[in-house]
Parts: structure tokens; C-alpha cells; sequence
């Protein structure tokens, strides 16, 4: 969420440059500065208010040493004082607490500040291409979309897994299987050559983790929830990735953090229909494996470019057609300052697939969060953070299938042979 002192030093900035996200704030950002000055006093009183309290409590027991009626009568009338001192203090605290959980609730209704290299947009057709990378891998021209070629070559199976568990949930079979074991130990392999430490996380968070990273409220119809526990099935391993730091202090020394997980993730997809969900396209449950990035402010931009350059290498070692997008205002995550999509070439669909998105949240998750470091005089400062898909499994599976298929094969990239122990699905 946005800081708050900065939202107080400067809300017509903060207003503009939230309007570039095609939405109108003002009103909620003068809310804030009108609650926080309410807080604000009522702090004061608040303190002022436990200053008499202590001071009469010091008194009564200074006079309850010396016995007398003189001071039995000051004793009494000192405790009643103290009591409705004490009283006043109960409801400030109250009033303390409702106006810091108005002024969360509208925070949490806010999206990030667009960094000025965002492109500014009312469309995704404002989105701009910054990248682009062909591959033939086939000469074979009538290509099929995923649904049929998985259907044909029998290594993933809807019908069944609507059987057992219901639609967009797939079963992988034989070399549909070990293709996906393939593509999740080549990713992770790749990723711990790039000095990111594999972590095994739950697949199950509570709400404040959800809150944290800003899944909550924002995707809360996304996301599964368990059956009163108030706890959540995770919809990418960001949520407990980031969450491992939430209320430390890293060394700057020690930043970057660079952290990657395999999981699978679980979402609800609530509002999708039609082609975009025929197939691998969208599932209630996929495999992905995700890197998350904890630095510093002044290195965050150099660290998001780094990302970028090892998802690039890593799809151009798989050979598959991608391009990157620079997306504008309108098409962004509302957590995000900048966000780069990835996306790879269907062949079979003839269209673009989103296999990535990487994102810098500067301080947007850090504040909720509390992931602050310290640098060599001991100042504190909120973290960055930042993270990427590396990759969502099935679309880069859909990648594999249909743009290396061949008339009764399809091939597998090079640098996935020595995982899967085959080069090519067969009849």
C-alpha cells in the first residue's frame, strides 16, 4: 500500500499520478489526510492523557505510604481521577484504533503510483512491445491447436479430471507428465545457476499473508478459500515467498534476496469463458515456478532489468517464440509500478500467450509487510520488491506442443531432453 506520510506531503501528486490509471482517487486520498490529522490528535490527546494517569498513580502511591485520614480523603479523590482518567483512555485507544483501521481499509483500496516509464493507456492496445524473439522449430504447416494434439498423442486428459475434481483440472499422462517434471526441474536448474535460493513454501497462507502482498482484497474472488479458517489455498507462491521477510530488517549487504519456488497454484478464474479457457489456456490448477526479488530502492530498477535479461535466456534456451510487453496504465496490475508481460506464440491458436508477468512493487508490498533494511549508518528504509512468473507451466507447455509439432511426432526442445529421456512424443 501507499505510505502514508507520503500521501500527506504531497496529495495532488499522488491524485495525478493515480489519474493515469483512468480512475478518479481524490476523494479517497483527502479522506486519509482528513483521518490521519484526526489520528494524529488523537494521539496527542492519547498521550497526554496516560502523562496524568501515570502522574496520578505516582501520587496515590506516595501519599498511601503515609498513612492519615488527610491523605485517605486526597487518596480517594485521586483514585477517582485516575479512574476516569483511565476511562478517557479506553475510549481515545478505541478511537485510535477505529481511525488507523479506516485509514488501512482505504489504503488497501489504492493501487500503486505508475512509474514514469509506464506507457499511458485507455486500452490494451496501448500496451508496447519492447522485445520480440522468433523461432522456426517446424516446418510441418498444418498446425493443430494444444486440445487436439493432447487428445491425439493421449498425455493430458480433461475428461477425467473433470470426473474427479471437475473442469480445469487436468490429468497428465505418460510423456504429458513427465514433460511438465521436465520443464519444472529445467526452470528450477536454470534459476539456481542464476544465484536464486529454492525454497519449498505451503500452498496454504492466512489472511494476513494474503493482505501482505496484496492478494487481499484485490483478488479475493480469485482465490480459494478454506471453509472457516479464514486461510487460503495460494494462487501464486509470491504470497509465501515474500511473506518469509515480513517484519524483518535486512543487512543491505545481504540485498539482493533472491528466492525461487515450485508450486502448484490455485485460482478460481471467476468471469472467464469462451476460447481464452479451451484447453491448457486456463486452469483452476497449474504448476509454476515464481521468483521473488527483496533489495534495495536505488538498485530495484537495475534488479527488475536483471530479471528481465534471465527470463529472456531462459526462453531463447527452449527456443520458443516470446515478445515482451511494457504494459500501460490501464492493462497494469494495480499493485505494480512497472510491469513487464511475457508472452509466448501459439502456433496452433494463431495468437499470444501471457507466460509471465514481472513486476516491481517498489514499497507497495514492503509497507503492508514491514521489510525494511538497514544500511551502514543503521537507517531503515522500506525494501523493494519485485517478482516473476519463471514460468506458468501449461502455457508453455501449449508453446511446446503446437509449435513443434510435425505430422506424427511432436519434438521436444533440445535442453529438455536429458529430463525427459525422450526427444520427441509419439503415437
Amino acid at each position: 500500500m501507499l505510505e502514508t506520510s507520503r500521501i500527506l506531503n504531497f496529495p495532488e501528486e499522488i491524485i495525478k499520478k493515480l489519474e493515469y490509471r483512468g480512475l478518479e482517487y481524490s476523494e479517497l486520498i483527502y479522506k486519509i489526510v482528513d483521518l490521519e490529522n484526526q489520528r494524529k490528535q488523537n494521539q496527542s490527546d492519547y498521550d497526554s492523557l496516560n502523562g496524568e494517569y501515570k502522574k496520578l498513580s505516582n501520587e496515590i502511591y506516595d501519599l498511601s505510604r503515609n498513612v492519615s485520614e488527610k491523605n485517605d480523603e486526597l487518596i480517594f479523590d485521586l483514585k477517582k481521577k485516575s479512574k476516569s482518567c483511565k476511562n478517557s483512555i479506553d475510549e481515545k485507544k478505541k478511537k485510535l484504533q477505529s481511525l488507523s483501521q479506516e485509514i488501512k481499509d482505504i489504503l488497501y483500496k489504492l493501487p500503486n503510483i505508475p512509474h514514469f516509464s509506464v506507457p499511458k493507456g485507455k486500452s490494451v492496445e496501448d500496451n508496447v512491445v519492447i522485445h520480440e524473439k522468433k523461432f522456426s522449430n517446424s516446418l510441418f504447416q498444418r498446425k493443430l491447436p494444444h486440445w487436439e494434439l493432447i487428445k491425439n498423442y493421449k498425455i493430458i486428459d480433461f475428461e477425467t479430471g473433470v470426473k474427479i475434481s471437475g473442469a480445469g483440472y487436468p490429468v497428465y499422462f505418460g510423456q504429458g507428465a513427465k514433460l511438465q517434471r521436465a520443464l519444472i526441474n529445467f526452470l528450477l536448474e536454470e534459476a539456481s545457476k542464476e544465484g536464486y535460493l529454492e525454497v519449498q513454501v505451503p500452498l496454504v497462507v492466512n489472511e494476513d499473508s494474503a493482505y501482505g502482498t496484496g492478494q487481499l482484497p484485490d483478488m479475493e474472488g480469485q482465490m480459494y478459500e478454506i471453509l472457516n479458517e479464514k486461510k487460503y489455498l495460494i494462487s501464486t507462491s509470491e504470497i509465501p515467498l515474500t511473506n518469509i521477510y515480513k517484519e524483518e530488517f535486512i543487512e543491505k549487504k545481504n540485498c539482493p534476496i533472491k528466492m525461487c519456488s515450485y508450486t502448484p497454484c490455485f485460482r478460481r478464474e471467476a468471469g472467464s469463458w469462451g476460447a481464452d479457457v479451451k484447453g491448457l489456456n486456463r486452469l483452476h490448477q497449474f504448476d509454476k515456478v515464481e521468483l521473488v526479488h527483496i533489495t534495495t530502492q536505488e538498485k530495484s530498477y537495475e534488479e527488475m532489468e536483471n530479471i528481465s535479461n534471465f527470463l529472456k535466456k531462459t526462453l531463447e534456451k527452449l527456443k520458443i517464440t516470446y515478445r515482451v510487453l511494457n504494459l500501460c496504465t490501464y492493462d497494469m496490475g494495480s499493485k505494480a509500478a512497472l510491469q513487464y508481460d511475457f508472452e509466448v506464440w501459439s502456433e496452433g491458436q494463431k495468437k499470444w500467450l501471457e507466460v509471465s508477468s514481472l513486476s516491481n512493487f517498489e514499497t507497495y508490498q514492503s509497507n503492508r509487510l514491514n521489510i525494511k533494511y538497514k544500511d551502514e549508518k543503521k537507517n531503515k528504509f522500506l525494501a523493494h520488491t519485485l517478482n516473476a512468473s519463471c514460468f506458468g507451466i501449461p502455457r508453455l507447455m501449449i508453446a511446446i506442443l503446437e509449435n513443434f509439432q510435425e505430422d506424427k511426432e511432436i519434438k521436444i526442445p533440445e535442453v529438455l531432453s536429458d529430463y525427459t529421456k525422450f526427444d520427441k512424443i509419439t503415437f
